[in-house]
């Protein structure tokens, strides 16, 4: 199946599953028309990266096309989400997908209506909420998918443990920002390699493509983190770069952005490894600076070149892509899927997206 039919069976399932709902909320208050809204613009966006990839580890395994197993998949969308509402309130956020952040949008409709009490304060509460919310429905979407108890039996475990791993990752990459520079640099690179690892790889690449696995009955499930792990990281450094160095326009944030909300990556780690002691310094007093102007964030980006450090990243990102490249040849997944697992891998590390 090509990858906009993928796209469109998970949007379809994804959005009558939302509109089965708009019902419910309506009926407990009109108030809640707000939430239903800031969810619309946000699902309306976004790669379907997570379906795509356990739609192959459910195809490769001999899996057929239902409509169920396109449900039991979108709800990793919801998954997303929330992830995504609750991140953007820890990292201070302005913008997602190119509008509005949830909590700003919320922050807005405080301000603009006059009401008591803190905007900002109202803002974050309303977003942490419907963040629940998308967890809560994740949940709904997928035991209620309509696939054989056993199935979803098989999947349940990875399931599970995907939605702790990200929260667990979520809680390491707050602890770094916390934390600051470390004082053994080499160790603060692996300190943000294991947000990598939890934060995005498993979440986006790995355990999706397990799950697919685990639905069709696949009996080579841990088989497939050796292509899985090594793509999902290679996606997040990738991302990680572009959050510095990409356009607006394609990545739907501000360029910089995530200078300004002082994001520990990788790419960051890798800059103060390599720094001097006056470069180190400068970076230490820009990142994290949520007035930080252009001139700031070209600064960073000049630093971030002349130490090496940029290039190091890409080089890792080559690394991981070739690994993985090399165990998806060897994976047990039929000759179809490992083609378009190929095609997204190339799509999940691209230097432009």
């Amino acid at each position: 199946m090509a990858a906009h039919e993928i796209r469109k069976r998970v949007d379809e399932a994804l959005y009558a599953f939302v509109d089965d709902r708009r019902p419910l909320l309506g009926a407990v208050s009109a108030d809640l028309t707000p939430l239903l809204t800031a969810l619309d613009a946000l699902l309306s966006g976004g790669k379907r990266l997570r379906p795509a990839f356990c739609y192959w580890g459910w195809r490769g395994s001999g899996g057929a096309d239902l409509p169920e197993f396109f449900t039991a998949a979108a709800s990793l969308e919801l998954l997303q989400a929330g992830a995504l509402i609750h991140d953007d309130v820890m990292d201070g956020s302005d913008t997602r997908r190119g509008m509005p952040a949830v909590h700003r949008r919320f922050e807005a409709l405080h301000a603009e209506s006059g009401w008591r009490g803190s905007a900002e304060g109202f803002g974050a509460g309303a977003a942490i909420l419907l963040g629940n919310v998308c967890l809560t429905w994740c949940d709904e979407m997928y035991q209620g998918s309509g696939l054989p108890d056993d199935a979803l039996t098989r999947g349940r475990p990875l399931f599970n443990q995907m939605r702790t791993e990200v929260m667990c990752g979520q809680y390491l990459d707050l602890l770094g920002q916390a934390r600051g520079r470390q004082p053994d640099a080499h160790e603060m690179v692996e300190t943000a390699l294991r947000v990598v690892r939890f934060k995005s790889a498993k979440y986006t690449v790995e355990r999706p493509l397990q799950l697919g696995a685990a639905l069709a009955g696949s009996p080579s499930v841990a088989a497939l983190s050796a292509y899985g792990m090594p793509v999902g990281i290679a996606f997040q450094l990738r991302d990680d770069v572009l959050g510095v160095y990409g356009d607006p326009a394609e990545t739907g944030k501000p360029a910089g952005d995530d200078l300004r909300e002082g994001k520990r990556t990788v790419l960051v780690a890798l800059t103060l490894e390599r720094a001097s002691a006056a470069e180190a310094t400068t970076v230490e007093r820009l990142l994290g600076d949520p007035e930080l102007d252009a001139a700031g964030v070209e600064t960073l980006r000049e630093i971030i070149v002349t130490t090496g450090a940029l290039d190091a990243c890409e080089e890792m990102i080559d690394r991981y892509a070739s690994e993985a490249s090399a165990a998806l040849a060897a994976a047990p997944l039929t000759a179809d899927a490992r083609a378009a697992l190929s095609e997204l891998t190339v799509a999940a590390t691209a230097r432009t997206v």
